[in-house]
């Protein structure tokens, strides 16, 4: 199936819809982050959605815009926590059924959310992607409209916002790094510097030890590989179709970190901002400290794009001895010459 990409005007459209339901978030400076990185920095806190996470952006553009036999039939999808909360939020929001698949082992955080927030919530499966498959088969059998998280253009559009508010508010930025799972953030923001600037960078950051998306992209075609990271928001075995569409054309560059480098990057994020950073939404930060040698007085955008995370995550990165030697940054390709 071939979806149609969303285009600057399908993002404006979104940010008209999600107005009434959510507010723009802040994005902040910090004089630490700057000497880190030697760069004016800018954080984009999405981790300040009633969810936690910037995927409701997207959630409310899509559950906004279904049918009315849509929305009798309710909506299904698979998350590892996000996308979930991003669906169930706006499933209430519209009063829309929902049903969420989660990994049998999901961030307990995340699902206390989906529950309070009146999702049906169903385990299956050690990952996203066996509870996405599970999912789908539900959908055929229930005939729930099933939501894909990220072959899903109103989707795309919705989470674009975000990067739209960052280059209203600071237009001189030169970088943006954005965490990749899925890529529906990375997509979302390709869109929108190709429209308004096309000289803006958009780099991607995934986990080494989950690299679907990354290798997708790097070989111009949908590949499958391993899924080992601890980073929930950045663990996929697939990649998705229309996402890998968008960053195929306009993606400036892409790497890859290890977790070691996400748990100092979400300990550092802690610190630096006072705010709850998950360990996905680190990644920029890791990403950014890799290339820290070229963005010396450029002015750099980091899209901390969700703070849910457990206590058990949060004593784990705080009390990584790892967060301490990040100083050094590691060889990479040129991402922003």
């Amino acid at each position: 199936m071939r979806w149609p990409v969303p285009t600057f005007a399908d993002v404006l459209d979104a940010r008209r819809r999600i107005a009434p339901h959510l507010r723009p978030t802040p994005l902040f400076r910090y004089a630490s982050l700057d000497d880190l990185l030697g760069a004016e920095v800018f954080v984009k806190h999405e981790n300040h959605q009633p969810v936690g996470a910037f995927k409701v952006r997207g959630g409310v553009n899509l559950i906004s815009q279904l049918s009315v036999e849509e929305r009798e039939r309710g909506v299904i999808a698979a998350s590892t926590g996000n996308h979930g909360q991003s669906i169930a939020f706006a499933a209430r929001v519209f009063g829309v059924p929902a049903t969420i698949c989660v990994p049998e082992g999901a961030n307990p955080v995340k699902v206390a959310s989906m529950r309070g927030l009146g999702a049906e919530l169903v385990f299956h499966g050690r990952d996203f992607d066996a509870a996405r498959e599970h999912c789908e088969q539900l959908a055929a059998e229930r005939g729930h409209r099933y939501v894909h998280s990220g072959n899903e253009p109103l989707l795309i559009a919705g989470v674009a916002t975000e990067t739209l508010e960052i280059l209203e508010e600071q237009p001189a930025i030169d970088i943006i790094f954005v965490p990749v799972g899925g890529g529906s953030g990375a997509a979302g923001a390709c869109i929108v510097a190709n429209a308004v600037n096309p000289a803006v960078k958009v780099i991607g950051v995934q986990s080494e030890a989950a690299p679907t998306a990354y290798r997708s992209w790097r070989e111009r075609r949908l590949v499958e590989d391993r899924m080992g990271t601890f980073a929930e928001g950045l663990a996929t075995r697939t990649a998705f179709e229309l996402p890998q569409t968008i960053l195929w054309q306009w993606l400036a560059d892409f790497l890859l970190v290890s977790d070691d480098d996400i748990r100092a990057a979400q300990a550092l994020m802690i610190e630096a901002t006072r705010n709850l950073a998950e360990a996905a939404g680190a990644a920029p930060l890791a990403g950014a400290l890799r290339v820290r040698e070229q963005l010396l007085g450029k002015r750099v955008a980091l899209i901390l794009s969700g703070g849910n995370a457990s206590r058990e995550q949060l004593l784990e990165a705080l009390g990584d001895t790892h967060a301490t030697g990040m100083a050094a940054p590691r060889e990479t390709a040129s991402a922003t010459s």
